[in-house]
């Protein structure tokens, strides 16, 4: 028995609408989503929104007192690039099920999104391919002690 057009077209109908709710909630559910991450040195606790915005930021312990300027920068850079990191794979995985194609339509291909395009350094680590931007400032630091310093330091 074959479908006729008019409940072919009903049942295509019908997958659009339910997609478009379940786009609507997960815009809801992702509207108030955020991470907090904590550096690799456990120095620096972040909270990073459902736009990448750092919208926490706190010292446990008070560990940074003992670092220097950009020793503290690079912790903070670290714990942010991490969290963005963290809500745009969120963001990807909930709307990676709404972007197949409708089975009711044939031929009908998904939707291609181009998530590097939306969410550029975030995916990739930091602003420069290749390396995160904490992890070159500390490469800096670290040659930065291995200076003639005042002190006495070698």
């Amino acid at each position: 028995m074959t479908e006729s057009m008019a409940e072919r077209m009903a049942k295509a109908r019908a997958h659009l609408e339910a997609t478009q709710a379940a786009i609507a909630r997960a815009e809801q559910d992702l509207r108030s989503t955020s991470e907090t991450v904590r550096s690799r040195d456990r120095v620096v606790e972040v909270t990073v929104g459902a736009q990448g915005e750092l919208t926490g930021l706190t010292f446990p312990d008070n560990k940074f007192a003992a670092m220097t300027g950009p020793q503290l920068a690079a912790s903070v850079l670290e714990a942010c690039d991490e969290g963005r990191r963290r809500i745009a794979e969120r963001v990807m995985a909930t709307f990676a099920p709404l972007t197949g194609g409708n089975p009711h339509v044939p031929g009908s291909r998904g939707v291609d999104i181009d998530w590097e395009g939306i969410f550029g350094s975030a995916l990739s680590g930091g602003p420069q391919a290749g390396g995160r931007p904490s992890d070159r400032l500390r490469d800096e630091i670290h040659e930065d002690d291995t200076d003639t310093a005042p002190g006495g330091r070698a």
